[in-house]
């Protein structure tokens, strides 16, 4: 694979056998930042944990303090008195039957799908076409409620869904490379201490193993545990 003069400027940036503690690795990622865009910092998390057992799973949901530095659009799927009150919480579209139809004709243009039980029925008809996109509602992260005017409000502030893959891994987007230090820093240990109160009782050994923070196209930095924990 052939790599830019970009790429190899960044890596000498970086001791990859090193780990920075989490002020000293946001400081590094953002020298080896030159991208035109603003770019999505991101972090990476290998758990000790083994997926494979349903009683090693961990999934959760946090509201970042300082939310993800994007618009968030959300659809609400509902009738009722909850269309109104989903409206005045501020969610993007609202209603039932007519974006049921626009889903299966392949509109998706909404980051965040939230439903009251008594719709599951007719919204689980498009679990293959949401599910894949990670954007079926569900109970377990708050996207089935009755509270539809909280949930609102929490997806707008930043509130983001995360669980561990098949390698033993959570990785999430944690804000913009355009935040203050102070900023990613606050998202960034609201995320470790979430994560860290789902630990599973059946794991067993290290939990936190590896922490890697990186830029949509910059390198990973590897993080001192300890300082996103402190």
């Amino acid at each position: 694979m052939k790599h830019s003069r970009r790429y190899f400027s960044n890596r000498e940036l970086i001791d990859r056998t090193r780990e920075y503690s989490l002020d000293d690795g946001i400081g590094l990622l953002k020298k080896a930042v030159n991208a035109k865009f603003d770019e999505s910092v991101e972090l990476s998390i290998n758990l000790g944990v083994d997926p494979r057992h349903a009683d090693q799973m961990v999934r959760g949901t946090v509201v970042l303090p300082y939310g993800l530095g994007k618009t968030v659009r959300v659809l609400v799927l509902t009738r009722g008195n909850k269309v109104a009150e989903a409206q005045e919480a501020g969610a993007d579209y609202v209603g039932l039957d007519e974006y049921i139809e626009k889903i299966k004709n392949g509109w998706l243009d909404f980051d965040v799908t939230i439903a009251t039980p008594d719709v599951m029925r007719e919204v689980g008809k498009l679990g293959r076409i949401l599910g894949t996109r990670g954007l079926m509602p569900n109970p377990k992260s708050g996207t089935v409620t009755n509270d539809i005017a909280a949930a609102v409000r929490e997806s707008k502030a930043g509130k983001i869904e995360f669980r561990v893959d098949k390698n033993g891994i959570v990785h999430t987007a944690v804000g913009k490379i355009s935040f203050d230090n102070e900023k990613l820093v606050g998202n960034i240990k609201a995320l470790i201490k979430t994560i860290l109160k789902l630990r599973p009782a059946a794991a067993k050994g290290s939990y936190l193993e590896k922490i890697t923070l990186s830029s949509t196209m910059g390198p990973g930095i590897r993080i001192d545990k300890q300082s996103t924990t402190a």
